[in-house]
């Protein structure tokens, strides 16, 4: 029984707990012993809470929890208890969720493949010798492996949607400013953005409505929270337009995965949908774009941890983030900051300028998550540029602000696919609702992986 409980989605375990089915405690002793178990394997989370009695769900370790020592992944912060939860946490508390633990990460949600973590890599549930994207490395790899009942992450330029890819999970990257980043570690301010990472697209859809929303301390938050409404698809995509954009099937788009994806997009028009070819001219210039105003931030942010109010010094940085550092320290300094960064802001709005042309023909727009699925730990690792293009496809919806969705789609070479669905600012409710629909048409997202099975032990984290 105990196994089963795991395996249910969120919406499954609020309505198996309606029915008294089973306890709450009942239910945290099936993911505790679940975590203790296979974390030693994957090394998901950074601490466990034994007390945990809500319904557990995992936190991304770069979100304040009262109490809880929050390190976002970093050396630098080992020993920081925060005061006080972050405006989300506050949120899930108010619904009967509980922190059963937090999750590993790349340091300062620096990375795209959860190796950058002061506490080792986190591994794929799928395969032990491949990384489970990042920088929410632990929060996808706990919901993929039945850690928890769902985990929240945080989305700078596609850490929520690229790890859930390639664990074969949901991942939501809501619009900017849809929910608040009050208790949220800064990374890169004008592009941070907290989300859900769930095991159904339902489940997603539930979890930011309860995160979603004001709380008079983040200025960008908008005023309205999301609301679930009536679904305007419910067994078919009839009267839906998906923009097809051609920049995203060219170089660099792994063979087996574009077949993947085009079969997913052939089964959006087999459930009616019209599929319209659109261009984001302006794609090719995103990586270049993100990385010079998002290191820019990074500098100007973590310019705080100065050995004085945390109580270790800059040498405790990690190489990424200390090359992120560098990096914007540059664009911004005097003589470079219009060559650079006022440059980048520049090309950032005609990015934003191709999404909103592309959606006056079309609804939503589809393609890739990731280049390619998971691959091998340390592959990536002495190449930062390769390992920065892994994020080509989800940067540009980050630089404009819009919310994406990645749906399991398929499986290449064995390794999970995920299907990006983007929609036009504030309008979570269509991707959800295209993304639950697909969902319920195919089968893919049934598939668990099957960890007890696989050889080899992962680090551990500093429980």
């Amino acid at each position: 029984m105990n196994d089963d409980l795991t395996k249910l989605t969120l919406i499954g375990t609020l309505e198996a707990l309606e029915k008294n089915e089973f306890s709450k405690e009942e239910l945290n002793h099936a993911y505790l012993g679940r975590i203790k178990e296979l974390n030693p394997k994957l090394n998901t989370f950074l601490n466990v809470q034994e007390s945990s009695n809500g319904i557990p769900a995992a936190i991304k370790d770069i979100i304040c929890t009262q109490n809880i020592v929050t390190t976002a992944g970093s050396k630098i912060l080992s020993n920081f208890l925060p005061p006080y939860n972050a405006t989300v946490v506050e949120k899930l508390l108010s619904q009967g969720i509980s922190v059963i633990g937090k999750t590993n990460l790349d340091e300062f949600a620096m990375g795209s493949s959860g190796e950058n973590s002061a506490y080792g890599a986190t591994k794929n549930p799928w395969d032990l010798e491949k990384v489970p994207g990042g920088s929410s490395s632990g929060s996808a790899a706990a919901v993929a492996a039945d850690l928890c009942t769902f985990a929240l992450g945080t989305d700078t330029g596609g850490s929520i949607r690229q790890p859930a890819s390639l664990c074969g999970v949901v991942g939501l990257k809501p619009s900017y400013g849809r929910v608040s980043r009050y208790g949220s570690i800064a990374m890169a301010s004008s592009l941070d953005q907290v989300g859900p990472i769930t095991k159904s697209v339902a489940d997603a859809r539930q979890v930011l409505e309860w995160i979603s929303g004001p709380d008079g301390y983040d200025s960008n938050c908008v005023q309205n929270g999301f609301t679930i409404k009536d679904l305007r698809f419910k067994n078919n995509l009839n009267g839906l337009r998906v923009g097809m954009p051609k920049e995203y099937f060219g170089k660099g788009l792994d063979s087996g995965v574009e077949k993947v994806i085009r079969e997913a997009i052939k089964k959006l028009e087999d459930l009616g949908a019209e599929i319209i070819e659109v261009s984001l001219p302006h794609t090719e210039y995103a990586v270049a774009v993100y990385y010079i105003i998002m290191s820019s931030e990074v500098s100007s942010n973590l310019a705080r941890f100065d050995g004085i109010r945390f109580g270790s010094g800059r040498e405790d940085f990690g190489a990424e983030a200390k090359r992120r550092i560098m990096l914007g320290t540059f664009a911004l300094s005097t003589g470079y900051y219009d060559d650079y960064f006022a440059k980048a802001a520049k090309v950032r709005t005609l990015i934003k300028q191709d999404f909103e042309e592309a959606f006056e023909k079309c609804d939503v727009i589809v393609g890739p998550v990731s280049p390619t699925v998971a691959w091998n730990l340390g592959e990536k690792t002495a190449d930062p540029l390769t390992m920065y293009l892994s994020d080509a496809y989800t940067i540009p919806a980050s630089l404009a602000g819009i919310p994406g969705l990645s749906v399991p789609c398929g499986f290449s070479d064995g390794l999970p696919v995920g299907l990006q669905i983007l929609g036009k600012y504030m309008d979570e409710e269509t991707i959800l609702n295209v993304g639950e629909v697909y969902e319920q048409n195919t089968e893919c997202h049934l598939r668990k992986p099957n960890i007890e099975g696989l050889e080899g032990v992962g680090g551990l984290g500093n429980e």
